[in-house]
C-alpha cells in the first residue's frame, strides 16, 4: 500500500436521470424519493456508495486490497474471523482483543484488505468484534436542482407463475419514473481520517474513476439513462484545508436556460464556476 493522501478535498457530482427512477423508496411503493416540502428529488448517500462499491468490485475482481466488505450476501463475521486468524488471535464474543496492539491489528487488517472500509468506514462491532472505523470519504444526499414530476405507469405481465393461473387475466403492476432530473451531490474527503484508514492516492484515483463510470455498470429498466455530467473537485493545499466547504460549494452555479419549459436534458442547464480562494485548486474531472 502507498502513502495516505495529504490533501483535503471537497467535490460536487452532477448526475442526471431520464425516464427512470434513480432511488426508489421501499416505504412508499418504490416511488422516487422527494423532499415533501419542496418537491425536489433525493438520492441517498447509501445508494451512491453502493454504486461505488459495485464498480470497484467489478474492476478489481474482489481481490485484496480491493475486496468489498458490504455487498450482497456478505457474511460480515466471516470477514472478521479472517482478521483474527491473520494474527493467530481467538475472538471473544462481542469484544475486541484485550491488548490494544492486537485490537489495532485486527481493525487495521480490515482496512488494508477492504476498499470500502478504508474509504467509507464501517461499524464492525458484531458478534466477532473488529472495531469501528470512521472513513475519510463521505457523501451528502443527492438533491435535484429543480422540482421533479413523478409519472405512474401501468404495466402488464403475460406469463403466469403457476399452471392453475393460466385462465386468469394478465397480472397488472405499476412503475414510477421521472421524465428528467438533474441531481447535485456534495462530497468530502478528509486527509487526517485517510491516515487512520490507509486511504491512498491510488485509492483516491480509483474513487474518481468510480464516480465517473459507476452508472455504466448499473443499468436497469428504471436506471437506463442515468449519467454523470460534471465532477468538480476542490483540492486544498493542506491536509486540514484552506477554505470552508460551504464557501467552495457556493462557487458552483447551476441554472436553467430553457425558460418556462420543463428541463429535459443537461443542455437545458448552464453550469458556471467562480474563482477559487487562495490555496484551493479547482479540478474539472468531467
Amino acid at each position: 500500500m502507498g502513502e495516505a493522501i495529504k490533501n483535503r478535498y471537497e467535490f460536487i457530482l452532477l448526475f442526471d436521470v431520464k425516464d427512470g427512477n434513480p432511488n426508489g423508496d421501499p416505504d412508499a411503493g418504490n416511488l422516487p424519493r422527494i423532499d415533501p416540502e419542496t418537491g425536489n428529488g433525493l438520492v441517498t448517500d447509501v445508494c451512491l456508495k453502493r454504486k461505488v462499491r459495485n464498480y470497484v468490485g467489478l474492476v478489481k475482481g474482489e481481490q485484496p486490497p480491493y475486496e468489498i466488505y458490504v455487498k450482497e450476501k456478505a457474511v460480515l463475521n466471516r470477514a472478521h474471523e479472517r482478521a483474527y486468524k491473520a494474527y493467530d488471535l481467538k475472538p471473544e464474543a462481542k469484544k475486541l482483543p484485550k491488548k490494544e496492539e492486537d485490537a489495532k491489528r485486527v481493525t487495521g487488517w480490515m482496512c488494508q484488505n477492504f476498499f470500502d472500509i478504508r474509504t467509507f468506514g464501517a461499524v464492525m462491532s458484531t458478534e466477532i468484534n473488529a472495531g469501528q472505523v470512521r472513513g475519510p470519504v463521505q457523501f451528502g444526499f443527492g438533491r435535484s436542482v429543480d422540482r421533479i414530476f413523478t409519472g405512474e405507469h401501468t404495466i402488464t405481465r403475460m406469463a403466469v407463475t403457476k399452471e392453475e393461473d393460466l385462465e386468469k387475466e394478465r397480472t397488472m403492476g405499476r412503475k414510477f419514473t421521472i421524465p428528467y432530473g438533474l441531481y447535485k451531490v456534495h462530497g468530502f474527503i478528509s486527509a487526517p481520517l485517510a491516515k487512520q484508514t490507509g486511504f491512498t492516492e491510488d485509492d483516491l484515483e480509483l474513487f474518481w474513476k468510480a464516480l465517473i463510470n459507476m452508472f455504466d455498470h448499473d443499468r436497469s429498466a428504471a436506471r437506463g439513462e442515468m449519467a454523470p455530467q460534471k465532477l468538480i473537485v476542490f483540492k486544498h493545499e493542506s491536509e486540514l484545508g484552506n477554505a470552508p466547504a460551504q464557501k467552495l460549494f457556493g462557487l458552483v452555479n447551476v441554472e436553467k436556460n430553457c425558460g418556462e419549459r420543463p428541463p429535459r436534458s443537461f443542455d437545458d442547464y448552464t453550469v458556471s464556476i467562480d474563482n477559487a480562494p487562495e490555496k484551493v485548486e479547482i479540478l474539472e474531472m468531467l
